[in-house]
């Protein structure tokens, strides 16, 4: 079967994930020159081992840039570490606010403070990057190149990670609150309480475009080995718990050449492998692509290989 429903119109964002090296950038791209047909479309990596220029022969950056000689087409490389610093260039002062006003922080803590690294905060700023672009409603649609299994789940779940942040700078906040308007009888919000509005309206956005069905779609890629299998039922599991549903599959590089005796030997035991895969997701949309001889890279491959995906009979 091919994947479907990707041109859907309220369908915004498509992700591909799953372990390293079984081709999720090369199933990202050859979906984002499939969208781009009818679509203003926008394909990036959250990988911070980037691969959409190697993928697709061209230099991309951590700017938007057109695709040349596609129409509709543009690619970027989120850097979650510029995206980060920005992030603390914009809002130091909102920050600075809340400690000086909510602990006993002199201006020297508060600076080193603000210098510690924070962890998970790269991939919160990552994913706060992804939200900020839809919001911008400047594509018709976003397909992302994911990280392997394990850095994309601490991406999903960056949303939980910075309300949990969220609250405790608001129990500070209204604990501040509390005093001054028993103290002064009234209290006037500032600069801190509208970044914490801010920031729990992000959350709230992210989640929403995560767990609405309609408008995001997270796309598993696999390959016919058995650990692979075994972390791919690991993604599609701790992706149910955190309220995202996969509802397709992409299993890669199938041997189908039964030229020689490793060749048939290889062909039956993938063969043995996809069956097994159709028994264990099988309430999932399943798309199989035969491994091909030589590596899909640049546009004209990619465009072959989007024919794979969603031209199967």
């Amino acid at each position: 079967m091919a994947l479907t429903g990707l041109k859907d119109p309220s369908l915004k964002l498509i992700l591909f994930g799953g372990k390293g090296g079984v081709g999720k950038t090369t199933c990202a791209c050859s979906t984002a020159l499939y969208l781009a047909g009818d679509s203003k479309t926008l394909l990036f990596s959250v990988d911070p081992a980037h691969s959409l220029s190697d993928s697709l022969g061209l230099r991309i950056s951590d700017q938007i840039k057109e695709v040349q000689t596609i129409k509709n087409l543009s690619a970027l490389e989120i850097n979650a570490e510029k995206a980060l610093f920005k992030f603390k260039a914009e809002h130091d002062e909102q920050i600075k606010k809340i400690l000086n006003t909510s602990t006993n922080l002199d201006a020297e803590d508060i600076e080193a403070v603000l210098g510690l690294p924070i962890p998970g905060m790269d991939e919160i700023m990552g994913f706060k990057t992804i939200v900020d672009l839809i919001n911008e409603t400047k594509f018709d649609k976003y397909v992302a190149d994911m990280a392997p299994t394990g850095h994309a789940l601490r991406l999903l779940t960056s949303p939980k990670l910075l309300d949990s942040w969220i609250k405790v700078l608001a129990k500070m906040r209204w604990k501040y609150r509390y005093m001054v308007e028993r103290f002064a009888g009234r209290y006037t919000s500032d600069q801190g309480d509208d970044f914490l509005l801010d920031m729990k309206k992000s959350v709230k956005r992210i989640e929403d475009l995560l767990r609405h069905q309609n408008q995001a779609e997270f796309i598993v890629v696999t390959v016919p080995e058995g650990m692979v299998i075994l972390e791919t039922e690991r993604l599609i599991n701790s992706l149910s718990k955190y309220g995202i549903k996969v509802r397709q599959l992409v299993v890669n590089n199938v041997s189908a050449s039964a030229g020689c005796e490793y060749c048939r030997e290889k062909k039956k035991e993938h063969e043995r492998y996809v069956e097994r895969i159709k028994k264990k997701f099988s309430s999932l949309n399943i798309t199989t692509i035969p491994s091909h001889c030589q590596e899909i890279k640049g546009i004209k491959a990619l465009k072959s290989f989007s024919q794979e995906l969603f031209s199967q009979l």
